[in-house]
C-alpha cells in the first residue's frame, strides 16, 4: 500500500470522503481521534463502515493499545464485520504475538478464515519499544507492515517538539524512523512512513515522501484526503524507473551465470537486480 488514510471511527462524513480519496487503505480509528465518551458508539459506526467495502481499498481498524483495557472491547465490536486488518498502536513483538492469538479466537467465533486478518504495527510510540524494533521477524504471519509515530514518542519522552526549526526531525525521532525501516526490512514486511501533520503544506509533504522513498520506505500514512494524491504519486514508480528495472531484470535473465553485468555504461551486480525486482513488484509488473 502506498497510502493509508486515517478516518475517525465516529465520522461517517469523513469515511465517505475517504472512500473517494484514492487511498489504498483506510484506517478507521478507534484510538486517538475518538473521545472516550464516544467510544461505544464509535465501535458501532466502525462496524457499519466495514460492511460497505470498496474493491480498490483495504479497511483497517486502529484499536486501542493492550495497556488501555479497551482492546478486547474494540475487537469484539469490529471482528464480526471482518476488517482487512488491525492497526496496532504502541506495539511490541510480544504484544503482536498476543494480538495474533486474540484475532484467531475472534475469527473462529465469527466464522472467518483463521489468519486472514492482517496486523500493521505502529512500532515506536514508547521509549521501550525503540529497543525492540529488531524483534518483529517471525512474531506473526499476520504482520504486513511497520510504521513509526513521532507524536506519541514526543509525549513519551517529554519532548516539546520533534522537529528542529528547519523542519528536520530531532535526533531521537530520526533514530526511530531509521530503526523502524530496518526493523521492517529484517521482518520482511512493508515499511510505511509516519504522518505529515502540516496537511496544508503540499510541497513539504512531497519533499518528505521523496526522502522517505529514497531511504527505502514504500508508503506513507495520511491524515487528510488532500494528502493522498501526493503520496500515491511519490510512491508509484515512474515510467522511466519501470523501463530501467525491466532492462536490469532482462539482462540478468539473459546472463544467468554472470555475477556482474554492464548495462548502458553502468556496472550491475545482484543488489541492482533485487532493487529492480522490487520496483517492478511495486508497479504491479
Amino acid at each position: 500500500m502506498r497510502s493509508m488514510l486515517f478516518i475517525p471511527a465516529d465520522s461517517e462524513k469523513k469515511f465517505a470522503r475517504g472512500q473517494i480519496s484514492g487511498a489504498d487503505g483506510l484506517i478507521i480509528d478507534l484510538e486517538d481521534s475518538v473521545a472516550a465518551s464516544k467510544r461505544v458508539e464509535a465501535r458501532k459506526i466502525a462496524a457499519q463502515m466495514l460492511s460497505t467495502p470498496h474493491p480498490d481499498q483495504k479497511f483497517y481498524v486502529r484499536i486501542n493499545p493492550l495497556s488501555s483495557g479497551e482492546t478486547l472491547k474494540d475487537l469484539a465490536a469490529i471482528m464480526p464485520a471482518r476488517p482487512n486488518g488491525i492497526v496496532f498502536p504502541k506495539s511490541t513483538p510480544e504484544g503482536t504475538v498476543e494480538l495474533d492469538h486474540y484475532l484467531s479466537a475472534f475469527e473462529a467465533a465469527a466464522g472467518s478464515e483463521v489468519g486472514s486478518t492482517r496486523i500493521f504495527c505502529i512500532a515506536t510510540e514508547t521509549a521501550g519499544a525503540m529497543f525492540k524494533l529488531g524483534g518483529y521477524e517471525g512474531c506473526s504471519e499476520r504482520l504486513i507492515g511497520l510504521s513509526w509515530g513521532a507524536e506519541d514518542l514526543s509525549a513519551a519522552i517529554g519532548a516539546a517538539h520533534n522537529r528542529r526549526p528547519d523542519g528536520i526531525y530531532d535526533d531521537s525521532f530520526r533514530l526511530a524512523r531509521a530503526l523502524c525501516l530496518l526493523g521492517a526490512s529484517a521482518a520482511d514486511v512493508q515499511p510505511i512512513d509516519t504522518v505529515y501533520t502540516d496537511f496544508r503544506n503540499g510541497e513539504g509533504l512531497r519533499g518528505e515522501c521523496i526522502a522517505a522513498r529514497r531511504e527505502g520506505y514504500t508508503g506513507k500514512i495520511a491524515i487528510h484526503p488532500d494528502q493522498v494524491p501526493i503520496i500515491n504519486e511519490a510512491f508509484t514508480p515512474s515510467a522511466q524507473e519501470i523501463e530501467w528495472a525491466r532492462k536490469v531484470v532482462a539482462v540478468f535473465a539473459a546472463n544467468p551465470d554472470s555475477g556482474t553485468i554492464g548495462l548502458e555504461g553502468k556496472m550491475l551486480d545482484k543488489p541492482h537486480l533485487v532493487l529492480a525486482q522490487r520496483v517492478l513488484a511495486r508497479a504491479g509488473n
